[in-house]
This record gives C-alpha cells, structure tokens and sequence, in this order.
C-alpha cells in the first residue's frame, strides 16, 4: 500500500474539486480531509474477506448475503472484517429484508443473535421478547421476536440462532459450533449517495466497498463507485455527492483504467500504456487514437495538455529525468516526517515507501510496540527485556560466555573458589577454564593455573584469574595472541643518540672481538643444576657402598683370628 501523503493530496483534491461541476460545489477543506479519514479507510481497510452474493442498500445500511459454510464465530469475524456485523432483526422493516435478501434459498443463516452467558429466559412475555438472547451490538433492544414453537429454556439449549424460508424465517436455535450453510451481514454508515439518474439507453452499476455491487442499490455508502455505461464514466461517493473520475489518485488509482498520475499543477489524470491513450469522452479508460501528440513524446509514464502544448509527466513516488519522458524513483524516505516515531523506519519502494518497525518492535495496528524477546526465553540463564531488544545474564558462580552471549560459563575471579559439583555425584565437580580440581577431605576446590610458568609467550607473560596475557618487547608485535614477531623498519627512538663527534685527524681500526661472549641460558642452568646433583648423589652411593664393603672384610678377618684361638685352646686342654 502507497504511503498516505495526506497533506499534500488534500491540496490534490482541493483543486480538482474546485473545477468540477455542480456536483462538487461546496465542499470544505474539513470535507477534503474526510476523504482521506474515511474512503480511503473504507476502500483499504474493508478489501478483503469473503465477498457478497448478493445483497440490498437502502436508508443508511447495507445487507449482505454470504453463501459461505461456517459456525457462528467465523460468520460474526467476517462480517466484522469488512467493518459489519451479522444482520440484526430489530423490526419487522428487517424481517421483510429477509424476503428480499433470501428470495426462494432454502439455506439456513446465521443472524446476529445467541446467548452469551446464563440460561434463556422461560417466560415468552419478556419486555424485549429475546428471552435472555442477544444481539451480536451487545444490546437486548429489539421492538420484534420471531422465536420457533420449538424453543428450548434449558440451561442446556442451543445458544445461537438461524433463519431460513423453508422455516418462515423463524428463530431457531443453533450449536453454535455447528456449521450454516451461509450468514446475513449487516453495514451502517452515515452521508450515503442516492442512485445516479441513467439516461435514456444509458445504466450504472455500482460497486461498494464491502463487495456488494449491482444496478438496483437505492443508496450507496462513502467509498462506492459507480460507472455509467456504455460511457464507461466512473464517480466516486463522497459526502453524498458524487465526484468524477479522475479522482485523488490515492483513492483505486483515481478510478483510471490503467493507471493515475498528477501532473505539475497538482491535478489527478489517467494515463495508457504506450501507443493507446486517454479516451476524451471518460477520461479514465484507454483506446488507440492515432496521430496523437503524445505518441511522439514517447513518455514512459502518462502524457498530459497544457492549453496548446503537450508534456510528459510522472506517477506518485517519480520525478521526471533530464530527458524529458524518462521516469526515476524518488526516495521517499529522504523526508524525515515520512515514519514519524521512534519506533519506526522507513524503507525506500519503488515509487513509494513503507514503514516498518525496527528489530525488538512489532506492529500493532497502526503502532510498533515492544516485543518480550524473552518470552522466547534465548538466554540460558537468566533474560532482561529492553526496549527493542534484551540482555542476557548469568547465575552466581558463572559469567557471560564472550564467543555466545547467549549462554554462560564457570567464572571463579578469585585464586581459588569452591568447585561446582553435581549434587547428585559430589565427586563429578567442574572447574572454570585456567583451574585446576584440589581434592581436600570431602570437599573439592578450583585452583588457578599459571599458565606463565609453562612458557606459553614468547616473551612477556602475565597471569590473570582463569587465563593469562601475553606481551611482546619493544619492536616486536604480538600475533596469535602468544607469538611475537619483530616489526620491519622499527627503530627504536627510546635510546639517547650518541653524543656528537669532534673533528680529529686520528683514525682507530676496527678490531673485531677474537670470540663470542659465552652465556648459558635458563634451560642450560637448570641442566647444569640437575646434572651436579646426579653426580653428588653418585659419589655418595659409591662411597657409602666402598665402607659397608670394607666394613664387611674387618668383621670376617675378626671372626676367623677368634676361631683360630680358640681351635689352640682345645688343643692345649687335651694335651694336658
């Protein structure tokens, strides 16, 4: 739908009607304004839904017949769709419609009476005679009744009502669940057109907005067009007259055949496709007319008179280019009163604009209003809704997880924290990422890791609660968040420059040094380290081994000497 430029196309319409006849005398600006609040919410707004078959017009209502199955609540939305409701039968004006809309169909049809709540009313001499009923207006006043014999009073009864011929159009209970073959609709509306005279020879068909056309509609609501045949004139009711085409081309396309546009002096015409043209007698439908002056203007939208001189023009939303028939597109959205509120952006079309609602918002008939992400529930915690959009957070114990932030991981932010264990399993416990489990008694904790002890950068190293950063010396940059690489072309500006050099006529010979500094890394200390103390613990094996050897060879050399005594002793006792 082309966006409403409601100011201008009231200056549109200001002048259009300013040349017509007799039949556009008088109209006001509040008038003009009206066309917009009303037809134009007429011919939008009630497009659509399941069109009439047939139906009748007279006074200030329109009835509608719709041969359409469906149950009470479906029939009531589409008739209220097109800005109507089911038909009430107040009176008996209204039960002689029934004979007219219905003629010899034997269908049954929803009207717009049920029970919305209780039990019907068991005495048949109620002051309104709808027994406890309702209209579908949400008022019980009705000057008529037409209940069937068969009325049921029982809390249990059928709670919605049908008419048909072949019941002479007797109210008759229905479940209101349970399908009719068709529904009565009902439309009432205020400054309604006559019917056009036809002349001799002549008819007019009429067409309104609900769908209800036909030749033999007594009074036409706001927003009905009629077209005279066989000139093919078509009129718009507005304000119980009838403007002629071409109307406000905001309005069906200004009742143009082909299409509407308005030319430099605000004034709606038609324009046909390339080689037919406007028909002089209508102004709205095409035919080929050779020899035309516009044919040789080649204009790519419409072609209009200017006294004597022919020109091109464009439609709504284009401007005409340098060439003079070329039409371009013109961005709408460049004016900021086009989508007015916050809530709103305008998106550039093809000769108009739309406006839509941003991200976070939903339309809500005329309006964009917040929409609760959350009710989506994305976050895996905990959610907050914002305007237009929502927050994520997490639970104590756990931090936002920086590559999703709709989900959450272990966070400790101390140099050790309790571990988070499953309360059904204490010895299945979780760490966050740079902890390490401690076991101590029946409990488990979470000890940070310092990853610079591992020698993870290349050069400097920082260590921070759960990870660790990494630092490059000056004239080199990090890369990879733990790789330093040296930085071409860099000079180091931190070091004085050397003092300048007096004028001397002595000159020293290089002497390049006979060898290289020795140095022993990190790596090599700890090797020599671990390597002194292989040897000390060696020496001491091999010497403590040497004595528990020699201490043996004393202790054999003893025993043997005593046993040698004592093989003497023996020997001298038994001489003796």
């Amino acid at each position: 739908m082309r966006a409403k430029h409601f100011v201008e196309q009231t200056s549109l319409i200001q002048e259009k009607c300013a040349g017509s006849q007799s039949t556009r005398r008088g109209l006001k600006m509040k008038d003009v304004t009206g066309l917009f609040v009303a037809v134009l919410l007429i011919l939008l707004e009630t497009a659509g839904g399941t069109k009439p078959n047939s139906g009748y017009c007279f006074g200030n209502q329109c009835f509608a017949v719709i041969k359409d199955p469906s149950d009470f609540t479906t029939a009531q939305k589409q008739c209220s769709d097109n800005r109507g409701h089911l038909m009430t039968v107040r009176s008996s004006v209204s039960h002689d419609m029934l004979y007219i809309l219905l003629g010899n169909t034997t269908w049954r049809f929803w009207i717009g009476l049920h029970l919305s709540s209780g039990c019907p009313d068991s005495d048949p001499a109620a002051a309104d005679g709808l027994r406890g009923f309702q209209w579908v207006t949400k008022d019980g006043q009705s000057d008529f009744s037409n209940w069937a014999p068969s009325f049921d009073s029982s809390c249990s009864a059928h709670r919605c009502v049908s008419v048909s011929r072949e019941n002479d159009f007797k109210w008759t209970q229905e479940p209101c669940g349970g399908q009719a073959l068709g529904f009565l609709c009902e439309y009432s509306f205020t400054e309604p057109c006559k019917s056009l005279p036809a002349a001799e020879g002549e008819s007019v068909t009429y067409m309104t907005p609900m769908g209800l056309g036909g030749e033999d509609l007594l009074s036409l609501p706001p927003g009905s067009i009629a077209t005279r045949v066989p000139s093919e004139t078509k009129y718009v009711c507005f304000s119980q007259q009838w403007l002629q085409a071409p109307w406000n081309c905001e309005i069906a396309e200004g009742g143009c055949e082909y299409k509407c546009a308005v030319d430099p002096k605000h004034v709606p015409s038609c324009y046909c496709p390339t080689g037919q043209n406007v028909s002089p007698e209508n102004q709205v439908t095409c035919e080929v007319l050779p020899d035309h002056p516009c044919l040789n203007l080649r204009c790519e939208h419409a072609c209009y008179q200017n006294g004597d001189v022919f020109a091109c023009t464009c439609d709504h939303g284009f401007k005409l280019a340098a060439d003079g028939h070329s039409c371009v597109d013109v961005n709408d959205c460049t004016d900021e009163r086009q989508c007015p509120g916050e809530e709103f952006v305008c998106v550039n079309t093809v000769g108009g604009f739309m406006c839509v609602c941003k991200d976070g918002y939903r339309s809500s008939g005329a309006l964009c209003t917040d929409e609760n992400e959350c009710a989506a529930a994305p976050c895996e915690h905990m959610c907050t809704n914002t305007p237009g959009s929502y927050t994520c957070s997490c639970y104590p114990g756990y931090q936002v997880d920086p590559q999703d932030l709709h989900r959450c991981k272990l966070h400790c932010g101390e140099e050790e924290c309790a571990a988070e264990c499953d309360p059904n399993d204490p010895f299945q416990c979780y760490c966050p990422d740079g902890y390490v489990a401690e076991e101590r008694g029946n409990r488990t904790f979470c000890l940070d890791i310092d990853e610079c002890e591992s020698y993870y950068c290349d050069q400097g190293c920082e260590n921070t609660y759960g990870g660790y950063l990494c630092s490059c010396n000056r004239g080199y940059r990090l890369v990879g968040e733990y790789r330093c690489e040296i930085i071409e072309g860099y000079v180091d500006t931190s070091t004085p420059p050397p003092p300048p050099t007096t004028t001397t006529t002595t000159t020293t010979a290089y002497v390049p040094p006979t060898r290289r500094p020795s140095g022993v890394s990190t790596g090599a200390f700890v090797a020599i380290i671990m390597f002194t103390t292989f040897f000390i613990v060696l020496v001491v094996c091999l010497l403590h081994h040497l004595l528990n050897r020699t201490g043996k060879m004393q202790s054999a050399g003893a025993l043997k000497a005593h046993e040698g005594e004592d093989h003497g002793l023996h020997h001298v006792t038994s001489d003796t």
